[in-house]
């Protein structure tokens, strides 16, 4: 789900100097499906505004990524403690554009959990099914214009709100170690601009 061609960005390596964040992936009962919990990030914050993300944010001293994650679910969502249990560490991705390191967490619940939005962080809360993300009806591409380099960005339609960059490719990480891999370079004739 990176962006092509890359820039910025190699593939697997995380710089030293690259501040270590969190975020949680977390996966619960939708009915007969597997559900993700996102959220759109408010207008207002001075980093990836308004854009999808999972919860998440800067690890402090002493925290492992695992209580990083779910402490930022807490602060973001309103995740109870315990609702959630921590299953899978995904690949760490360095975000160029933040200096942050990101270590994504992938964790269970056993039911839907009770979130709402923190206002000063949070938008809105969107759930989508696995099934969905996986399925390619989701994925779309658009153009983008960067510093004279023209880009083509893979992403995800998630109810009205574009998934895309650094969370795109977490989710698309988590698809694949669920046994739900997309790849939307191979789609790519089937897919809507």
């Amino acid at each position: 789900m990176a962006p092509r061609p890359r820039r910025l960005w190699v593939p697997g390596h995380v710089p030293a100097d690259a501040r270590p964040a969190a975020a949680l992936a977390l996966v619960y009962p939708q009915g007969a499906n597997a559900a993700l919990l996102l959220t759109v990030r408010g207008s207002h914050l001075a980093t990836h505004r308004g854009q999808v993300a999972l919860p998440g944010g800067s690890v402090e001293p002493g925290e492992s990524f695992e209580s990083a994650a779910l402490r930022e679910a807490a602060e973001e969502v309103g995740l109870a403690p315990f609702v959630a249990t921590p299953r899978l560490r995904l690949t760490p991705l360095h975000i160029p554009v933040s200096g942050y390191a990101l270590h994504p967490i992938v964790a269970t619940a056993t039911s839907a959990p009770d979130v709402r939005p923190c206002e000063r962080e949070v938008h809105r809360i969107v759930e989508v099914a696995l099934g969905d993300l996986a399925s390619g009806a989701l994925l779309r591409f658009e153009r983008v214009e960067r510093e004279s380099a023209s880009l083509e960005v893979p992403y995800f339609e998630v109810d009205g709100e574009k998934l895309w960059g650094a969370t795109a490719m977490v989710v698309a990480e988590l698809l694949a170690a669920v046994g739900m891999p997309v790849d939307p370079w191979s789609e790519r004739s089937y897919l809507r601009p």
